[in-house]
This record gives C-alpha cells, sequence and structure tokens, in this order.
C-alpha cells in the first residue's frame, strides 16, 4: 500500500523525493520535494489507524484517522488561477477479511471545492475511507433470504452454532441438524445450494443436508454440489423418519381427496395412500406441504410431514406412522469449512470421490486397494461427469460411453497408515481423487 502511495506522488505530482517514518503516535509523517521552484515542496503525516490491523475493526464501523497531504508551493503561484475540475484516484484495496474490506482512495482536488482548506494551498491531496460492507452484499447476493421467515439473515449474537438445514420450520432436516448439533441455531434454506452457499459465505456455522436414504436412495443432487463446492464433511447423522397424515382441525379423513408432499415421502407411504384413496400431488418438502395446507385453510387436502411439523403449523393429525417400511432412516452429512483432524479412537468413515480412465478391469483395480488392505466399503455410488463429451469405444461397433465419477465411503481414518496407503496405490491409476471428509461414524441409534 505505502509503495502505491509513493509510485502515486511520484507519477501524479512529479513527488521525486518522499521520505517516510512512524512517529510515536501510529503515524506516518515524512516529507516531500518536487525538485523544482515551480513545484515546491512540503510535508505530509498520514494516521495509520485501523490500515495496519483491520481485524481490529468493529464489524459495523470504521474508524480511520487521515490528515490531508498538503502542499506547499511557492507565494507566486496562488495569483494562478485554480486548476480543472478533473480528479485524479488512485484506489488502493487491502485484501479482504472476514468482516471488511478496507479501501482508501487518493484524489486532486481544487481549492473551490474546499473551503476550509488552507487559504495558501491550490492543491490538496485528500485521503479517506470507502467502506465496503462484504456482510450486506453476501446477503443481497443469495437468490432469497435464507429463512422464510426472513430473520435468519441476521447477525448472531454468537451465543450458539448456526446451523443450515434446506426446508423451512418443521422438515426433518431442522431436526437431523438439532439432533448433530444440540442447542444450535437451525438456519432455513430454500434450496440445497443455499445452503452451501450460506456455508462456505460465513452466514452460518454448518449444514446438516441429506445424503441418501433407506428406502428412496441417494440425493443426487447433493453428491453434485459436494464436488462443485470445496466444504468438508465433518460428521454424519441417521434419524429415523416416522410420516403422519394431518389436515386442519375439523377435517376428517373421509373429507379428504387429495395429499401434497414431498415426491420421495409419498412413494414411502404409496401403499397407505392408495389404501386412503388419496391422490397424490407433489411439492418441494414436506414441512412445506404442511404450511401450504395450513396457510390456505384447506379442507379437502392433506399433507404428509412429522409430527413436528403438525404441531408448529396447527394441524391435526389424522394417522401416524403412515409409512409403508417402518425402517426409513434418512443418512445427513454434516458439513463445515474446515476438516477436522480424523483419530483413531472410535469408528471412522472416509468419503472420498476420484475418476479412472477406461479399460477392462479398471474398476476392479481401484476397488481392489481396499480390499488388499481388508478397509471395508459402505458405499459406492456413480454419476456421469458432467462436461465431458462422451467418449468414442475402442471396438469395432463404434460404441460411445461416458466418463464417471466414483463416490465410495470406506470405514477407516485418514490417521490410519492402511487407508494413506490404499489412497496412494489407488492415485496411482486415477485421473482424480479428492477426499471429501474423515469423520467419525454415527453409532447413536435412530
Amino acid at each position: 500500500m505505502l509503495k502505491s502511495l509513493i509510485q502515486f506522488m511520484h507519477e501524479e505530482n512529479s513527488i521525486t523525493h518522499p521520505t517516510m517514518k512512524l512517529n510515536k503516535r501510529g503515524s506516518l509523517a515524512g516529507t516531500w520535494d518536487t525538485g523544482s521552484p515551480d513545484r515546491g515542496k512540503g510535508k505530509y503525516c498520514i494516521g495509520l489507524t485501523n490500515i495496519l490491523n483491520p481485524y481490529f475493526a468493529k464489524p459495523n464501523t470504521v474508524s480511520m484517522a487521515v490528515s490531508r497531504i498538503v502542499a506547499h508551493p511557492p507565494p507566486y503561484l496562488h495569483r494562478q488561477s485554480p486548476p480543472s475540475d478533473v480528479v485524479t484516484s488512485l484506489n488502493l484495496t487491502l485484501p479482504p477479511k472476514r468482516y471488511r474490506n478496507l479501501g482508501i482512495r487518493a484524489s486532486v482536488r481544487s481549492h473551490e471545492e474546499k473551503k476550509n482548506d488552507l487559504t495558501d494551498n491550490p492543491h490538496s491531496v485528500e485521503l479517506r475511507t470507502t467502506p465496503d460492507d462484504v456482510l450486506s452484499r453476501d446477503l443481497l447476493a443469495l437468490p432469497r433470504p435464507l429463512s422464510s421467515t426472513q430473520l435468519s439473515g441476521s447477525v448472531s449474537d454468537g451465543s450458539r452454532l448456526r446451523v443450515a438445514y434446506q426446508g423451512v420450520r418443521g422438515a426433518y432436516s431442522e431436526s437431523a441438524a438439532q439432533k448433530a448439533y444440540p442447542n444450535c441455531e437451525a438456519v432455513p434454506c430454500e434450496q440445497f445450494d443455499t445452503a452451501f452457499e450460506a456455508v462456505e459465505r460465513w452466514l452460518v456455522d454448518r449444514a446438516v443436508l441429506p445424503i441418501e436414504n433407506s428406502l428412496g436412495g441417494s440425493i443426487h443432487r447433493n453428491y453434485d454440489l459436494l464436488l462443485r463446492h470445496s466444504l468438508h464433511i465433518v460428521g454424519e447423522v441417521k434419524y429415523a423418519v416416522r410420516h403422519c397424515l394431518m389436515a386442519n382441525h375439523g377435517v376428517k379423513l373421509e373429507d379428504l381427496s387429495r395429499v401434497l408432499s414431498h415426491p420421495q415421502a409419498l412413494a414411502q407411504c404409496e401403499n397407505t395412500l392408495t389404501k386412503f384413496g388419496l391422490v397424490r400431488e407433489a411439492v418441494d418438502d414436506t414441512a412445506g406441504a404442511a404450511k401450504h395446507v395450513a396457510f390456505h385453510k384447506l379442507q379437502d387436502a392433506g399433507a404428509v410431514a412429522s409430527s413436528a411439523a403438525a404441531k408448529i403449523y396447527g394441524l391435526n393429525i389424522l394417522a401416524q406412522d403412515i409409512q409403508d417400511d417402518s425402517d426409513n432412516v434418512t443418512r445427513f452429512l454434516m458439513l463445515a469449512r474446515e476438516p477436522i483432524i480424523p483419530g483413531t479412537g472410535r469408528p471412522f468413515k472416509t468419503s472420498i470421490v476420484f475418476s479412472l480412465e477406461e479399460g477392462p478391469g479398471i474398476l476392479f483395480k481401484a476397488l481392489a486397494v481396499f480390499a488388499l488392505r481388508q478397509i471395508n466399503l459402505t458405499k459406492i455410488e456413480s454419476r456421469p461427469l458432467r462436461n465431458q463429451p462422451l467418449r468414442a469405444s475402442d471396438d469395432s461397433n463404434n460404441s460411445k460411453y461416458f466418463d464417471y465419477l466414483f463416490y465410495v465411503d470406506f470405514e477407516a481414518s485418514m490417521a490410519d497408515l492402511s487407508a494413506q496407503n490404499a489412497l496412494r496405490h489407488l492415485k496411482e491409476f486415477a485421473t482424480f481423487l479428492r477426499v471429501l471428509g474423515s469423520y467419525p461414524v454415527d453409532t447413536s441409534t435412530t
């Protein structure tokens, strides 16, 4: 920054001999000389409060004491007309910090524009702050507010951990977030993408998002987002899903003709809903369905959601545990900006993603690196490699095929030497490899 200031003094004002030193009050002081009898010489003093230490600035205030650099030309120049209104600016931007970006702009201003300047100074160079509220701009950059109630974008008092989840209040994801982080401040997000961005932009501390269900299978969207974003898996939590059929008070089961819920929830209750003779209508999430039924006071429609949603939105539960399979469990991932340090004192799981060259038995070789070391695989998921054209096969049929990414979970900690050796072996023929996280296994009962 100081180097740029000296360069500005030299290029815009022909200042060839600037000197600088730090005085006892923490200000930068010195003298300059143009080397010309027409321009003269002078001195300056710049207060450095919060310039050198922007982290100590309060998030909502910027206090930077900056004095003017005043030129002292020869007396006969006072009779000349003031310079034109052209303003020359130099933008010196400090590196971005968590709370603020502090900018400094130096500009040449005429004598007429500053009545309180010294009467013998036809030129002055003023340094002033240009506060740039990064946090506010990040909030506006999100597609919509994090919370449907427009409250979750407020600044936390820091007393509780802020945890993002997808959906509205009463969603199963909210219950999973509270199970993963008891006494947390659960922050609802409209989309999975918004939850990822909220963690990356420091609007929340963690995110708890579903990755697979024992009946419905994998949530492919979140697999894709794990690769697109740079968050780390720091834990997992399993949550037992218990669906309820609910409606407004006074509405009986025989009054219903349709039911609203998330597509997976409707699929998990297909047999029961068919027995009731209800038409299924898919919406974005289970708690959102309950909210819609309550808000519009529907008399012919019910919702499939959690008992917590029924309590929050004031609905009456007509039937409980209506899922076709009682063993209905959703696995959630706990995401953070930084990874945790893996340990060996408790069961750990590691999640990775990799891609391979096409060839006979290449996937077998990749998985063999774990089998050779007695490492158990708990999940393998393949996803087409995006933005990758179809590759022509070498066979005579001139067939084409996709390139794939493989997501693998295995039971080992990255602190284990066997896991480290397995990944070193895999890297020998993998075209891409990334560790998504090494984290404790959720051994609690759902």
